[in-house]
Parts: C-alpha cells; sequence; structure tokens
C-alpha cells in the first residue's frame, strides 16, 4: 500500500479525495490509501479524511506520494519540496511554468528513485481517443486547433502557452514533432481579452496552427480543422461516455507506475511528450513577449 496526500482542494483536489476514498474494485487504485489533505484554508474533515498540516505531510513516514492539485504557480515549489522529502508525486499539468524547471525536476526525480507523474487528462477522454483513431495512418497538409474559453488569471495559471498546454500536448501526440515557426499575442487588456496565435511545421514541413484565446464571457470550446490528402476533418467524431471518470483513468495509471507495472518504453515516451511541449511553451512565451509581437 502507498499512503498519500492531497495538497489542495480546488475542483480537482476534490475530485482526487473522491476517487482516493472510492477506487475502482481490482484496480491498481487500491494500493493507495488516503492519509489526508493539505489546503491553506481550514476545513477539518472532507468526507472522512483528515486535514493535515504541509511539514506532517512531508515529514510522515506513512505517507509516499503527494497529489498536488494547487494553482500551476506553486506547482513547481510543491513538486520540489516533496521530492526532497522523498515522496512520488502527481501534479496537475502543467508541472512548472518554465521549461528549465521542468528539466530540473525531472532530472531530480530520477536521481532519487522517485515517480513525477504529470496528469493529462486531455488525452483520457473519449472524444480525443476517437479524434486519434480518426487521424491514425493519415497524410496531414495543413491543420488549425482554436481553443476558446473564459478569463484566466495568468498570474496564478502562468503565460497561455503554459496553462494551455493541454492543447499543444493534443498536437504533440496527434503530429509528433513540431517547430515553432512563429508566434504573437494579442491582448486588449481593457477588455480582459487576449488571443495567441502559433503556427508550427511538422516534421514532414506541414503547417499546424493554435489558437488560444479568451475573454469574458466566452464559451469553453475546442475548434478543428485538419486537412489530410483524403480530405478534411471538420468536427470530432461521435464518442461514448466512458465508464470511469477521467481523474480515476489518470489515478490508475500513477498507481501503475508505482507498482512498476508500466514499460519502460512507455515512460521514455511520455517524458518524451510532457517535457518537448513545455520547451515548446517556453518558446512560444519568449517569442510573443518580443516587443514588435505585443498589440495593445
Amino acid at each position: 500500500m502507498f499512503g498519500t496526500v492531497v495538497v489542495g482542494v480546488g475542483i480537482a483536489g476534490l475530485a482526487r479525495i473522491r476517487d482516493l476514498m472510492n477506487p475502482m474494485p481490482s484496480s491498481p487504485s487500491e494500493h493507495l490509501k488516503l492519509l489526508g489533505f493539505v489546503s491553506r484554508r481550514s476545513f477539518g474533515n472532507i468526507n472522512e479524511a483528515e486535514q493535515i498540516s504541509l511539514e506532517d505531510a512531508l515529514r510522515s513516514k506513512e505517507i509516499h506520494a503527494a497529489f498536488i492539485s494547487t494553482e500551476n504557480r506553486s506547482h513547481e515549489e510543491i513538486i520540489r519540496m516533496f521530492l526532497e522529502a522523498g515522496k512520488h508525486v502527481l501534479v496537475e499539468y502543467p508541472m512548472a511554468l518554465s521549461a528549465k524547471a521542468a528539466h530540473e525536476l525531472w532530472e531530480m526525480a530520477e536521481r532519487k528513485g522517485k515517480v513525477l507523474h504529470v496528469e493529462h487528462i486531455e488525452l483520457l477522454t473519449e472524444e480525443y481517443k476517437q479524434l486519434k483513431k480518426e487521424v491514425a495512418g493519415k497524410e496531414l497538409v495543413k491543420g488549425t486547433l482554436h481553443f476558446t474559453g473564459s478569463v484566466l488569471d495568468e498570474t496564478k495559471a502562468g503565460f497561455p502557452a503554459f496553462s494551455g498546454i493541454a492543447r499543444l500536448t493534443w498536437l504533440i501526440d496527434l503530429f509528433g514533432d513540431l517547430t515553432v515557426t512563429s508566434a504573437t499575442r494579442e491582448e486588449q487588456k481593457d477588455k480582459n481579452y487576449s488571443r495567441m496565435t502559433v503556427h508550427f511545421q511538422t516534421a514532414n514541413k506541414k503547417p499546424l496552427t493554435w489558437i488560444e484565446e479568451r475573454g469574458p464571457g466566452m464559451r469553453r470550446e475546442k475548434k478543428i480543422n485538419f486537412c489530410f490528402t483524403s480530405g478534411c476533418l471538420e468536427n470530432f467524431p461521435q464518442a461514448p461516455r466512458s465508464a470511469v471518470g477521467l481523474f480515476m483513468q489518470d489515478q490508475n495509471l500513477f498507481a501503475r507506475k508505482l507498482l512498476g507495472q508500466v514499460s519502460k518504453e512507455e515512460l521514455a515516451a511520455e517524458k518524451w511528450r510532457i517535457l518537448q511541449c513545455l520547451d515548446l511553451a517556453g518558446m512560444i512565451q519568449q517569442q510573443c513577449e518580443q516587443p514588435e509581437s505585443i498589440c495593445s
């Protein structure tokens, strides 16, 4: 059994507490035992889970793994603390708000022989699984992924290339290694509006565009337009509803890693994808923040 603690009790943290207290029968998650949660706010207990201090969580020899569900800007510091304390870590994406920090944390986890698992539930949705099947084996000509959503506080969530890394993860997972050819950002600060536009090339020199657009009242939505030699895909394929929740699927994967049930090849591919996305996010931020790229 692996004793666990949940750090942060927002929407994701509450889902983690729920799933840890109600693991799927006969699943790897049955090897995880919730021993408490950490929050800056005072709760006492949540669903019989006991609130404990961060210091106690770090010191406890019974806690072997931490689930980090805090705001993005604090991920790096909290990951570092738990790895230093000799704990395994599951963290919601993005694992850090700079590529340099992400590489350092990964090296630290490897040095200490600990699992560092970054949640990417966007790859576990039935919608995405069906899309990946639809795209498999097709030759890309050009493509666009356009995301819209409500306003985020960037001081907490980070630059859009990091807070929106789920979209970048889709593109890397679908089309392989990408090169940034240009990245710009339009901001209308008086209207709380932001639009980031990134142009990529695939390894086969095919163009891909990622647009991340946010503003007050904007509906959370993804639009695709992927054109292949065989035709264009403009709508998501119909997908059945999954019988297993996304956080539970992710929790099972983390438990499998702790139990040594994930192959070295799978782990290496996942590490490459996560760090490559963070490297690209850093390049995108750098290009967007060049003075000539900013429109007010």
